[in-house]
């Protein structure tokens, strides 16, 4: 079947699609990972080699993929996680995400670099998303931005603690989206790449506008991707500690969930700095490559915590199927950022509306055949451990 011809079910489908309806620079962007993207490959390849177990003649006539997490209830154990530059895959990306996420019973994490911001993400969609920051240099600006987010009504803030530096991304060096790149870079990673794709510059480049920077926007003089990657790299800040977490503790008063912990004892020390839960994650692998997958880190992580606190996953997870096997190993849910950035360039808001139906549908099979009626009661007897 031919790709236009391609009615999408698998992640794979709506990456392919995408790839033909996104400038590179942008593909490349949201599907590269850091240096020679090993951690990336197996981010994935670790999910798939998880096997599961499967039972029979069990009664799973009523079976619930419901959860609660964080005083929420969500229809399946699912996030939208948080993608900088979102809102550049389709027009208005985020809000579109936002309101396919509403309808499936699950909730969006909206990026601090995301292009719609939390205002207009709030207002065109009737609540607020749940929300991502970074600990930038300017302590004064990430109090604005909590004392914002708590004026539009956000309550669950996920603080990423990974960026101390930029991870290496050979691809975006390769399309001019990073470094020196000269005059011919400047040209392949705007005018031209753009140009063979005109329904995109139409769609996005065109009827998508604004193109702001969300949420930093008034922190940025005069907007330009260049000032946006200068700003970005001036406030990348590697002398953060723990102790910079329990400020951030005393200034959050809702409930705070630090993202970007792969290590046991980074994951006690979170805890013990007074957050609510983690997320087990290596950065999609756009930080360091080489270091473990998720999938392989997560149960270490889960007995080190002993369950103190929910604990959460992203990366490698693409499937329903997968979404077992992340509660199976010790999650209370899971995070998707390719995923939902793919569908959205693909099909827009219905993309991502029938990517999660399906993420559902899958998960509702996997339960079902392996003995299990409500998604709460997964354990680690879902696997497979031959």
């Amino acid at each position: 079947m031919g790709a236009l011809n391609l009615v999408p079910a698998s992640f794979a489908d709506y990456r392919r699609l995408a790839e033909r309806r996104l400038p590179r620079t942008l593909f490349d962007y949201a599907d590269g990972g850091a240096v020679e993207e090993v951690t990336l490959r197996e981010n994935v390849a670790d999910f798939e080699a998880l096997r599961l177990r499967q039972r029979v003649l069990r009664d799973v006539s009523q079976i619930d993929t419901g959860i609660e997490l964080f005083g929420e209830k969500l229809a399946m154990p699912l996030i939208l996680a948080p993608v900088g530059l979102g809102g550049m895959y389709a027009p208005r990306a985020e809000v579109q995400a936002k309101r396919a996420a509403d309808a499936a019973g699950i909730r969006q994490c909206l990026s601090t670099l995301s292009i719609c911001s939390l205002e207009e993400v709030s207002r065109e969609t009737g609540t607020p998303p749940w929300f991502q920051l970074y600990m930038l240099k300017d302590r004064g600006v990430v109090k604005a931005m909590l004392e914002h987010a708590w004026e539009l009504g956000v309550r669950k803030l996920f603080f990423t603690v990974d960026l101390n530096v930029l991870g290496a991304r050979y691809r975006d060096v390769r399309n001019g989206m990073s470094g020196d790149t000269g005059l011919w870079g400047k040209l392949r990673s705007g005018v031209i790449d753009y140009a063979f794709h005109p329904r995109w510059l139409w769609q996005v480049g065109v009827r998508g506008r604004p193109h702001d920077f969300g949420n930093v926007t008034r922190f940025i003089p005069r907007t330009s991707m260049q000032n946006y990657r200068t700003w970005v790299g001036q406030q990348v800040d590697s002398s953060v500690t723990w102790k910079d977490i329990e400020w951030l503790r005393g200034e959050w008063k809702g409930t705070l969930v630090l993202k970007g912990i792969l290590d046991p004892e980074d994951a006690k020390q979170g805890i013990a700095s007074g957050a609510d839960g983690l997320v087990v994650s290596n950065h999609g692998a756009r930080q360091l490559d080489g270091v473990s997958s998720t999938a392989a880190m997560l149960p270490r992580v889960a007995d080190a915590t002993s369950g103190a606190k929910p604990l959460l996953v992203d990366g490698g997870v693409r499937n329903g199927q997968d979404l077992v096997k992340a509660l199976a190993l010790g999650a209370s849910a899971a995070l998707i950022g390719r995923p939902w950035v793919f569908a959205v360039a693909a099909q827009g808001e219905a993309g991502v509306t029938r990517m999660l139906r399906q993420y559902r549908d899958d998960m509702h099979n996997a339960l079902g055949l392996t003995g299990y009626v409500r998604a709460v009661e997964v354990d680690g007897g879902a696997l497979d451990r031959g």
